[in-house]
C-alpha cells in the first residue's frame, strides 16, 4: 500500500529573490509563532472552511539563475530592514531545506539548449522534486524580475514561458506573480487549452495600483470626471534594475493602466514613470497625482503617496496563491481562475474594482469549501 501524500509544493521561479525568500522566511515564521499572519487573506475567517493546505503543509523549491543561497539572502534582507532582526538565525533550517531544492534556471548567456530541451529540463526538475519530497502536489510560481515583452517575430519563448511550459507538462497549476508573458505567449495557447490545469495571473497588486482599484471606483460612484491619473515609482533592488529596461518596464505599466481603463471607461491622460534607485533596495515610493472635475466644472486634486516594502507586500499575497491554486487543483478545477482577480493588476478576467473583486474572492473560497 502507497504512503498517503499530504504535502503541497511551492515551486518558485526566482526562487532566491526577495519575494520568494521572505515567502520561505515569513511562512516558517508563522508556522513556528513567532509572528502573526498579517496581511494573509487566507488566514482569515471566511477562509476558514475552505480546505485549504495548512501552511505547515508547504515545501519550497525553484528554479533561480542566482546562486547565493537563501539564508544568507535572508540575512541581507534583514540588514535592510525587509525581515525582522533574528528572523534568518531562527529560521535557518527552513531556508536551508528549501535552498536544497532550488535548481539552476536559465537560459543563461551561452547556453546552446533549444527552447524544447529547456523545457524538458525544467519539467523534470519540478517532477522529481514533487516525487522526491513525496508531495501530493505542487503549484508553479514566477516570481521573477520582470522581462522585456517578446519582439514580433521572435523565434525563441521568452524565459517565463519557458517555466510556463514546464509547469504544465510537469502536471502543475501556474501562477504568474509577474508582468512577464507566462503562458500568454502565442505558442503556447493550444498547449493551455488542453493542459486541463488551473492557472491564474498576472502581475501580482501591491501598491500602487492596488490603491487605484479602491480610488477609481470611488471616482466613477460618486459621478465625477477624471480629466489626469499620472504616477510616478521610486524603487531600488533588482526589481529597480529590470524596469530601468525600457521594454520592462511597459509591459509592467501595462497593468497598471489597466485597472483606470477598465474602472473609468476611458483611460485618463497621464502616465507612470519608474525610476531606479539602487539605494533605496526592497523598498518603493509612489506618488499619484489625479485631477478631477465636481459640480459646475470646479476643478480639484487628489494626490497620493504610497510608501512600502515590496518584499513584504507580495510575500502573503504568494503564499495565499499557492494554497487557494492548490486547493482548486485538488477538486479539480481548471482553465483561467478569474475569481482571483483580487490579487492582479492584469487579471484573466472579472472586476476591476478591489471591493467586487474581493467578493468574487470570497465566493470562491465558499465554492472551494463545498467540494469537500
Amino acid at each position: 500500500m502507497s504512503a498517503v501524500r499530504t504535502g503541497v509544493g511551492v515551486w518558485f521561479v526566482g526562487a532566491r529573490g526577495s519575494v520568494a525568500t521572505t515567502a520561505v522566511a515569513g511562512s516558517a515564521a508563522v508556522v513556528a509563532g513567532l509572528h502573526p499572519a498579517t496581511g494573509m487573506v487566507t488566514e482569515t475567517p471566511p477562509f476558514a472552511s475552505a480546505g485549504l493546505p495548512a501552511l505547515a503543509s508547504l515545501v519550497f523549491g525553484g528554479h533561480d539563475t542566482a546562486s547565493c543561497p537563501l539564508p544568507k539572502r535572508a540575512e541581507a534582507l534583514a540588514e535592510g530592514g525587509v525581515l525582522p532582526h533574528g528572523l534568518p538565525s531562527a529560521v535557518r533550517a527552513e531556508l536551508a531545506a528549501a535552498d536544497k531544492e532550488i535548481r539552476p534556471g536559465g537560459p543563461l548567456p551561452g547556453d546552446t539548449r533549444t527552447d524544447e530541451e529547456l523545457i524538458t529540463s525544467f519539467a523534470a526538475d519540478i517532477t522529481d522534486f514533487v516525487a522526491g519530497r513525496g508531495l501530493a502536489r505542487a503549484v508553479v510560481i514566477n516570481v521573477s524580475s520582470t522581462e522585456p515583452a517578446p519582439r514580433p517575430g521572435d523565434p525563441r519563448l521568452p524565459a517565463s514561458s519557458l517555466y510556463a511550459a514546464a509547469a504544465l507538462r510537469a502536471g502543475c497549476p501556474y501562477i504568474n506573480f509577474t508582468p512577464s508573458t507566462g503562458l500568454r505567449a502565442a505558442a503556447l495557447q493550444n498547449t493551455v487549452a488542453a493542459c486541463g490545469l488551473p492557472h491564474a495571473g498576472r502581475d501580482g497588486k501591491t501598491g500602487q495600483t492596488l490603491l487605484r482599484s479602491v480610488l477609481a471606483p470611488m471616482f466613477v460612484q460618486r459621478a465625477l470626471a477624471v480629466r489626469a491619473w499620472s504616477g510616478s515609482n521610486l524603487l531600488g533592488g533588482g526589481d529597480g534594475a529590470a524596469l530601468a529596461d525600457p521594454a520592462a518596464a511597459a509591459a509592467k505599466n501595462a497593468g497598471k493602466e489597466r485597472v483606470l481603463a477598465d474602472t473609468l471607461g476611458t483611460t485618463p491622460e497621464g502616465q507612470v514613470h519608474i525610476d531606479d534607485v539602487p539605494s533605496l533596495g526592497d523598498w518603493k515610493t509612489a506618488w499619484d497625482h489625479i485631477a478631477f472635475d465636481g459640480f459646475l466644472g470646479s476643478r480639484m486634486i487628489l494626490q497620493t503617496i504610497w510608501q512600502g516594502c515590496d518584499s513584504a507586500l507580495a510575500a502573503p499575497l504568494v503564499l495565499d496563491l499557492a494554497r487557494l491554486v492548490a486547493r482548486a487543483h485538488e477538486v479539480g478545477m481548471a482553465g483561467p481562475l478569474t475569481r482571483l482577480g483580487f490579487y492582479f493588476k492584469d487579471p484573466d478576467g472579472g472586476p476591476a474594482a478591489l471591493s467586487d473583486q474581493y467578493g468574487e474572492l470570497l465566493a470562491f473560497a465558499a465554492d472551494l469549501g463545498e467540494s469537500r
